[in-house]
């Protein structure tokens, strides 16, 4: 049996003023208010987006 690995992704900035892309990211993943946190699986996917805006958010394994 395995488990899938998860990331623990908080808001920790306002996405207002930013690039409308990465406001819609910050939705994307889920992420609505500051210190928001959300717990999402570890993808390619998710790990582009967070990659994207690693400015507005801080992850934990």
């Amino acid at each position: 049996m395995t488990s899938k690995k998860m990331l623990k992704v908080k808001l920790v900035r306002s996405p207002i003023g930013c690039k409308a892309a990465h406001r819609q990211t910050v939705v994307g993943l889920g992420l609505k208010k500051i210190h928001q946190v959300r717990e999402l699986e570890d993808t390619p996917c998710v790990r582009g987006m967070i990659n994207k805006i690693s400015y507005l958010v801080d992850v934990k394994d």
